[in-house]
């Protein structure tokens, strides 16, 4: 159990890069958001709902197991706020690139409430809410770039 839960913390392993892998973590995102791009709303809700739940409970065990609530390896938590940027748009190349660009700029800054639940919730639910918040704030700005360029 130890290693499933490793794995999928790790985003299978994009987490050990040497360097930014919270950016690398990320990647994970595209391949999710490709195949949950068409699916009908509902769906799209419920499964992403199963997969922030699951990020939750497998954020917290890999905590216990590093014995680092918030250690770098542990990079789901990208994949889930992601996803929460790009949410029910259109899966084209701007969305895929802006959506990342724009959720590692406010996962990086965590601009408030996103700074609560980093510093104030050790456990997998703060490690987790904190990107989500930061995908909210990426939804938003990528909304309006894509509505003022496209």
């Amino acid at each position: 159990m130890r290693r499933i839960i490793l794995f999928f913390s790790s985003n299978a392993g994009l987490g050990y890069a040497p360097v930014a892998p919270g950016t690398f973590g990320t990647l994970a995102g595209i391949p999710a958001f490709w195949l949950l791009a068409n699916l009908p709303p509902l769906l799209w809700l419920l499964t992403f709902a199963a997969l922030l739940c699951l990020s939750f409970w497998i954020s917290d065990a890999a905590g216990k197991i590093y014995g680092v609530v918030d250690d770098g390896r542990i990079v789901i938590d990208e994949l889930v706020g992601y996803l929460v940027t790009v949410a029910f748009l259109p899966c084209t190349w701007w969305v895929l690139l802006g959506g990342f660009c724009w959720f590692r700029v406010f996962d990086i800054f965590k601009p408030w409430p996103a700074s609560y639940f980093d510093k104030q919730m050790k456990n997998g639910v703060g490690v987790v809410l904190d990107d989500v918040v930061a995908g909210v704030y990426g939804a938003v700005a990528l909304r309006l770039c894509l509505w003022l360029f496209a």
